[in-house]
């Protein structure tokens, strides 16, 4: 009953959840790294992830979740694209014009709370300004006051690599969408391979999401990060029910069977399609 309260995405406290294909000892999707020693290249494994990963308001054109960060993180998910609009010396979470009834601490508290209780695991933070034009420099002091004057400096794991998976451990790794922060740079080409048509129909869409999964395995070195989501013409819950069974059959298709390293998929509503995390983490 818990497992399939997770398929349909109401996360369930303290619910034992598993994944794992019939022939493999089951994983539990809180603690899935933790099966991954501490030498592991971040690069090198399969990371679930959403795309906006507050935006749960303001109309179909605006939502791409119906779960909570936490209930993300609890479902496997280890990757967040964090939306930031300044207001008030803090960080308000943001989809375009739609207040998402969180602040960037909200976030932070999620983080800090499941690893705390999950040490084994990482999460992998893009920050990204959004809804507000300050300078990279303001954006930037905004951001230093929640590490320096609110407490939040020792969640972070930042610098300009990406960090093995034994120093990233317990930690948020800071990738960085903005030209004020610190961090790994979302747009360094040297360390990251993007996929991102946020524009395209998913009939355009899919076979570009493939390509990038098959340059990911062709490939390997960098951090490949393959966007399933797309809001072209039609809301982003339309799209994605098109795509996300499509993308979903293909991990289990036999071109990828035994692969690993397919590296990020940020996903919109993951949990409406019952099994799609768990197929991506069957390639770790």
């Amino acid at each position: 009953m818990e497992r399939r309260r997770f398929l349909v995405g109401v996360a369930a406290a303290g619910a034992a959840l598993v994944v794992g294909a019939p022939s493999a000892s089951a994983v539990d999707v809180r603690a899935w790294m933790g099966a991954h020693g501490d030498g592991t290249e971040l690069a090198r494994l399969t990371i679930p992830g959403t795309h906006d990963s507050g935006a749960r308001f303001g109309g179909p054109w605006s939502e791409c979740q119906n779960s909570t960060i936490a209930q993300q993180l609890d479902s496997g998910v280890r990757f967040l694209d964090v939306r930031c609009r300044v207001t008030g010396g803090s960080f308000a979470i943001h989809h375009g014009a739609s207040y998402q009834n969180m602040m960037f601490g909200d976030v932070l508290i999620a983080c800090r709370d499941f690893l705390a209780a999950h040490p084994s695991e990482t999460v992998l933070m893009r920050v990204k300004q959004e809804y507000s034009e300050e300078s990279d420099a303001a954006f930037r002091a905004v951001f230093d006051d929640y590490l320096d004057n609110r407490g939040w400096r020792p969640l972070f794991r930042i610098g300009d690599r990406l960090p093995l998976l034994g120093e990233a451990r317990g930690k948020v790794v800071l990738i960085a969408d903005n030209g004020g922060l610190p961090g790994l740079k979302w747009w360094d080409g040297s360390q990251i391979a993007l996929q991102d048509d946020w524009n395209a129909l998913p009939d355009a869409k899919y076979p570009k999401i493939q390509a990038h999964f098959r340059a990911a395995v062709a490939q390997p070195g960098r951090l490949y990060v393959n966007f399933v989501s797309t809001s072209a013409y039609l809301p982003p819950r339309w799209n994605s029910d098109r795509l996300n069974p499509r993308v979903h059959g293909f991990l289990d298709s036999a071109e990828l069977a035994g692969r690993t390293g397919l590296g990020i998929v940020p996903l919109d509503f993951p949990n409406t399609r019952s099994g799609l995390v768990e197929a991506l983490l069957r390639h770790n």
